[in-house]
């Protein structure tokens, strides 16, 4: 005797279902990107151009403007505006419209990508380990092996494209964009979760219960979830309802951090 289990959803159907899960999570995704680069366009651009770089402090950070510390100044400068040219490049990545219509576009843009996240993950390890721009070791341990997974993954994406590997090329890509964009998720993390509990775990210094989880988590959670996504494409039709579900669990609390994230850290600082 054999069990036949099967899906009371058509298979055409749960493609259909997973496809607009994936399309609602990226749009959330989307719209909580451009928040942070109209943040980063308006606050840390405009300061770093017209010269008030002591101005970054009116924002909290770990370290900010030093004076006297031209290296590391000059280096945070720069890190803050490669991040912006990042996150309008994976911005592009993310449009369907660029893709199909727009193909030179989407190729160059996707180069900028992987050279901005590279370069941010070498720029960020040197602030870190040789500025000492962090809080507790857990935390520079933890942003940098983000760090050191952006590399990885970004070297693969390349690697794969040059070989035209194109459905490898597509998930190491994937991958690079959920690694590369760890400083945007825990900053929605953050808010997501301090709406849910109140901030349950989180403390002075960052060093609580939540906050040691989430130094890690900020990164290998959506990869994890990236990763359930790239299996549940090729599974049966249960599987792809419930990751639609998922997604659009995803989706739901990507845009409540996101508005969080505008209402109470960005927005306030422009």
């Amino acid at each position: 005797m054999s069990l036949n289990v099967q899906s009371p959803v058509p298979p055409d159907q749960s493609n259909k279902q997973l496809s607009y899960a994936v399309r609602g999570w990226f749009a959330a995704t989307a719209l909580g990107q451009l928040a942070f680069l109209t943040f980063i366009l308006f606050f840390y651009y405009q300061l770093t151009l017209s010269g008030d770089y002591a101005g970054w402090n009116a924002k909290p950070l770990i370290t900010g403007y030093v004076k006297g510390d031209v290296a590391g100044n000059r280096n945070f400068a720069i890190h803050v505006m490669l991040a912006g040219v990042m996150t309008l490049a994976g911005l592009l990545q993310l449009v369907p419209t660029v893709r199909s219509h727009w193909p030179k576009l989407h190729r160059w843009s996707g180069r900028t990508f992987l050279i901005m996240a590279m370069a941010l993950s070498l720029g960020g390890l040197w602030l870190v380990w040789v500025r000492g721009s962090y809080l507790t070791l857990t935390g520079a341990i933890a942003i940098s092996i983000d760090g050191l997974l952006i590399l990885a993954f970004g070297f693969m994406a390349w690697r794969t494209a040059r070989r035209r590997e194109f459905v490898a090329h597509r998930r190491w890509a994937l991958r690079t964009f959920m690694v590369a964009s760890g400083v945007w998720f825990m900053r929605i993390g953050y808010i997501a979760w301090g709406i849910a509990t109140g901030g349950l775990g989180i403390e002075k210094g960052m060093a609580g219960p939540f906050d040691l989880f989430w130094a890690f988590a900020t990164y290998l959670l959506p990869l994890t979830v990236l990763e359930l996504y790239l299996r549940a494409e090729r599974s049966t039709p249960m599987a792809k309802q419930a990751m639609a579900g998922g997604l659009w669990l995803a989706a739901i609390v990507t845009l409540v951090g996101s508005a969080g994230a505008w209402a109470l850290m960005w927005w306030p600082f422009i």
